[in-house]
Protein backbone atom coordinates (compact mmCIF):
# COMPACT_ATOMS: atom_id res chain seq x y z
CA UNK A 1 0.00 0.00 0.00
CA UNK A 2 1.10 3.32 -0.68
CA UNK A 3 0.04 5.66 1.66
CA UNK A 4 0.42 9.74 1.43
CA UNK A 5 1.78 10.85 4.24
CA UNK A 6 1.80 14.73 4.43
CA UNK A 7 4.72 15.89 7.21
CA UNK A 8 4.03 18.83 9.83
CA UNK A 9 7.07 21.27 9.82
CA UNK A 10 7.74 19.40 12.99
CA UNK A 11 8.82 16.16 11.39
CA UNK A 12 10.47 17.26 8.74
CA UNK A 13 12.68 19.58 11.22
CA UNK A 14 13.58 15.93 12.98
CA UNK A 15 14.16 14.34 10.07
CA UNK A 16 16.67 17.21 8.81
CA UNK A 17 18.31 17.85 12.46
CA UNK A 18 20.24 14.64 14.56
CA UNK A 19 19.89 16.97 17.06
CA UNK A 20 15.80 17.07 17.47
CA UNK A 21 14.77 15.75 20.28
CA UNK A 22 12.76 13.38 18.07
CA UNK A 23 15.09 12.79 15.18
CA UNK A 24 15.82 8.98 15.72
CA UNK A 25 11.65 8.83 16.25
CA UNK A 26 11.37 10.17 13.09
CA UNK A 27 14.49 8.52 11.17
CA UNK A 28 12.99 5.75 12.08
CA UNK A 29 9.66 5.88 10.89
CA UNK A 30 10.93 7.44 8.06
CA UNK A 31 13.23 4.60 7.23
CA UNK A 32 10.57 1.80 7.94
CA UNK A 33 7.57 3.09 5.78
CA UNK A 34 8.91 1.55 2.22
CA UNK A 35 7.88 3.12 -0.70
CA UNK A 36 4.90 5.32 1.46
CA UNK A 37 4.57 8.44 -0.20
CA UNK A 38 6.17 12.24 1.79
CA UNK A 39 4.36 15.02 0.95
CA UNK A 40 4.86 18.72 1.80
CA UNK A 41 3.43 22.45 1.21
CA UNK A 42 4.70 25.39 0.45
CA UNK A 43 3.89 26.30 4.28
CA UNK A 44 5.43 23.59 5.82
CA UNK A 45 8.31 24.08 3.60
CA UNK A 46 9.06 27.59 4.53
CA UNK A 47 8.23 26.78 8.58
CA UNK A 48 10.93 24.16 8.10
CA UNK A 49 13.96 26.63 6.27
CA UNK A 50 12.82 29.36 8.96
CA UNK A 51 12.92 27.00 11.99
CA UNK A 52 16.82 25.53 10.56
CA UNK A 53 17.86 29.34 10.60
CA UNK A 54 16.49 30.40 13.71
CA UNK A 55 19.00 30.47 16.98
CA UNK A 56 16.50 30.22 19.88
CA UNK A 57 15.48 26.45 18.17
CA UNK A 58 18.80 25.47 16.39
CA UNK A 59 21.07 27.06 19.47
CA UNK A 60 24.55 26.43 17.84
CA UNK A 61 23.78 24.26 14.84
CA UNK A 62 21.87 27.51 13.29
CA UNK A 63 21.76 27.13 9.41
CA UNK A 64 22.42 29.89 6.85
CA UNK A 65 20.05 30.28 4.42
CA UNK A 66 22.19 28.44 1.79
CA UNK A 67 22.91 25.77 4.38
CA UNK A 68 19.13 25.26 5.07
CA UNK A 69 18.29 25.15 1.44
CA UNK A 70 21.11 22.13 0.81
CA UNK A 71 19.67 20.45 3.84
CA UNK A 72 16.30 20.67 2.18
CA UNK A 73 17.95 19.58 -0.96
CA UNK A 74 19.13 16.45 0.28
CA UNK A 75 15.63 15.46 1.45
CA UNK A 76 14.31 16.64 -1.69
CA UNK A 77 16.61 14.03 -3.79
CA UNK A 78 14.71 11.07 -2.23
CA UNK A 79 11.90 10.37 -4.71
CA UNK A 80 9.20 9.58 -1.83
CA UNK A 81 9.27 13.04 -0.86
CA UNK A 82 6.62 15.54 -3.09
CA UNK A 83 5.48 18.83 -3.45
CA UNK A 84 1.86 19.36 -2.72
CA UNK A 85 0.25 22.28 -4.04
CA UNK A 86 -3.01 23.80 -2.08
CA UNK A 87 -6.18 22.32 -2.94
CA UNK A 88 -8.13 25.32 -5.07
CA UNK A 89 -11.23 24.14 -2.31
CA UNK A 90 -9.52 24.31 0.43
CA UNK A 91 -10.73 27.63 1.66
CA UNK A 92 -14.30 26.84 2.82
CA UNK A 93 -12.58 23.55 5.08
CA UNK A 94 -10.05 26.54 6.68
CA UNK A 95 -12.51 28.63 8.31
CA UNK A 96 -14.55 26.19 9.46
CA UNK A 97 -11.44 24.87 11.49
CA UNK A 98 -10.14 28.38 12.15
CA UNK A 99 -13.78 29.69 13.77
CA UNK A 100 -13.48 30.34 17.66
CA UNK A 101 -15.33 32.38 19.72
CA UNK A 102 -11.84 33.40 21.37
CA UNK A 103 -8.81 34.87 20.48
CA UNK A 104 -6.21 31.70 19.70
CA UNK A 105 -3.04 32.43 17.31
CA UNK A 106 -1.68 29.24 17.92
CA UNK A 107 -4.30 27.50 16.02
CA UNK A 108 -3.90 29.07 12.72
CA UNK A 109 -1.69 27.11 11.64
CA UNK A 110 -3.17 23.61 12.89
CA UNK A 111 -6.04 25.04 11.12
CA UNK A 112 -4.79 25.60 7.76
CA UNK A 113 -2.73 22.06 8.33
CA UNK A 114 -5.75 20.40 8.90
CA UNK A 115 -8.13 21.71 6.62
CA UNK A 116 -5.40 20.69 3.67
CA UNK A 117 -4.81 17.33 4.57
CA UNK A 118 -8.60 16.92 4.61
CA UNK A 119 -9.22 18.38 1.41
CA UNK A 120 -6.08 16.68 -0.20
CA UNK A 121 -7.02 13.35 1.33
CA UNK A 122 -3.43 12.61 3.19
CA UNK A 123 -2.64 11.58 6.44
CA UNK A 124 -1.24 14.22 8.10
CA UNK A 125 2.08 12.99 10.22
CA UNK A 126 3.26 15.14 13.30
CA UNK A 127 4.59 15.34 16.91
CA UNK A 128 1.89 17.95 17.94
CA UNK A 129 -0.66 16.30 20.28
CA UNK A 130 -3.15 18.48 20.02
CA UNK A 131 -3.35 18.01 16.02
CA UNK A 132 -4.27 14.32 17.19
CA UNK A 133 -6.82 15.59 18.96
CA UNK A 134 -8.40 17.99 15.99
CA UNK A 135 -8.28 15.52 13.30
CA UNK A 136 -9.08 12.19 11.98
CA UNK A 137 -6.88 10.84 9.98
CA UNK A 138 -3.39 12.18 11.65
CA UNK A 139 -0.46 10.30 12.99
CA UNK A 140 0.70 11.28 16.24
CA UNK A 141 4.56 10.13 16.02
Amino acid sequence: MNTLNFLDANVWLALLWGRHAHSERARLWFEQAGDEQFLFCRFTQITVLRLLTTEQIMGQDTKSMSEAWKLWDQVRADDRVTFLPEPEDMEKEFRSRSRLSRPSPKVWADAYLLAFACVSGVKLVTFDRALKVRGADVLLL
